[in-house]
């Protein structure tokens, strides 16, 4: 239906590809289809998000909500970099979040399994979000002499299903307390776009924004050591090494 509305609205080809980030598997393969494109990816938005509240593993034994929200885009990154890199330009955007200051104590790289933390789903999204902006400023000076640029933005409260599948309990609580004050995915919609395609954008690379705001981020999500030694883990645990 969204394929067949895009191409009434805006008159152009739209195809999609679906792929389920809980499956390392299906990760890759959206990577080998972007890979494979015959033309370039202009902007590549990572907007794949879960939240738990209790702690779930996957079928490949990670963490549920670190690999769709963090390792996914990952893995997708680091597999067509090389095609980014070689094209005239491209924009990379991450749909993070300022929940990664919920990770207070910092990304626990020793403990992605939270077997010896005790795992709360804030805690585990904001470690998740404050991985994928280590990850933004390690491609960031990868990219640093291309014209390819990588940004990271919180879309704000938006009124969406997240977190529904946490059961009766919670989503009566998101329905009742959240929700109310919630935005419209609209208007998180309207910044992507203008950080997709701004020409006030164009060379900004390694930034955080709340909307279109640059804000910087928590201590713990700018730390160069722990973004090293997270990329040589994501490398192992994404089956890439």
């Amino acid at each position: 239906r969204l394929k067949q509305e895009i191409e009434r609205e805006y008159h152009v080809p739209c195809n999609y590809y679906i792929a389920d980030f809980s499956h390392l598997d299906q990760i890759h393969a959206a990577a080998n289809m972007l890979a494979c494109l015959d033309r370039d990816v202009a902007v590549l938005i990572h907007n794949a998000g879960v939240f738990n509240t209790k702690k779930l593993f996957t079928d490949d034994d990670i963490e549920e909500v670190f690999q769709v929200n963090y390792l996914a885009s990952f893995i997708i990154n680091e597999r067509i970099k090389e095609k980014l890199k070689q094209q005239a330009d491209a924009r990379i955007i991450y749909v993070n979040s300022e929940g990664h200051r919920f990770a207070i104590a910092g990304l626990k790289l020793d403990d992605l399994r939270w077997e010896h933390c005790h795992y709360t789903g804030l805690k585990s999204y904001g470690s998740a979000k404050t991985a994928q902006l280590l990850s933004m400023y390690h491609f960031s000076e990868y990219f640093r002499q291309s014209k390819v640029t990588i940004n990271a933005m919180h879309p704000g409260d938006v009124k969406t299903n997240m977190g529904e599948n946490n059961g009766k309990i919670y989503k009566f609580f998101k329905h009742l307390f959240i929700n109310p004050s919630a935005r419209s995915p609209q208007l998180s919609a309207q910044a992507l776009y203008y950080l997709g395609v701004s020409s006030e954008i164009e060379g900004v690379s390694g930034k955080f924004f709340n909307f279109t705001t640059e804000e910087i981020p928590a201590p713990h999500a700018l730390d160069p050591l722990v973004a090293e030694m997270l990329y040589v883990k994501s490398l192992e645990m994404g089956k890439l090494s």
